[in-house]
């Protein structure tokens, strides 16, 4: 979806955003992506141990999807850090 516009992002829902941004970080096996998310959670010390080595990249995203599951409580909203997540989301779904 790296034709979108950022009003049609926009509109989304952040969990759509989430969805979106995850599946595409996945596919290209984008560590980087989700220990950028990652590390600014609170209680995000766990994400310290996921190393990108790149033999462990499928288990390494595996494993930080899972550590995002648990650091977000997901299901109960993003608190304080939805719009910095939002802007983080967007921005990663309109990079070429």
């Amino acid at each position: 979806m790296t034709d979108a516009t950022f009003a049609e992002l926009d509109a989304l829902s952040t969990e759509e955003l989430r969805e979106r941004a995850f599946a595409r970080a996945k596919e290209s096996r984008d560590v980087k992506f989700f220990w950028s998310i990652l590390k600014h959670l609170p209680d995000s010390d766990e994400a310290s141990g996921l190393d990108g080595a790149p033999n462990s990249v499928g288990p390494t995203i595996d494993e930080a999807h899972a550590l995002w599951r648990e650091l977000t409580g997901h299901g109960t909203g993003y608190g304080e850090h939805e719009p910095l997540l939002r802007a983080a989301f967007i921005d990663y779904l309109q990079k070429p």
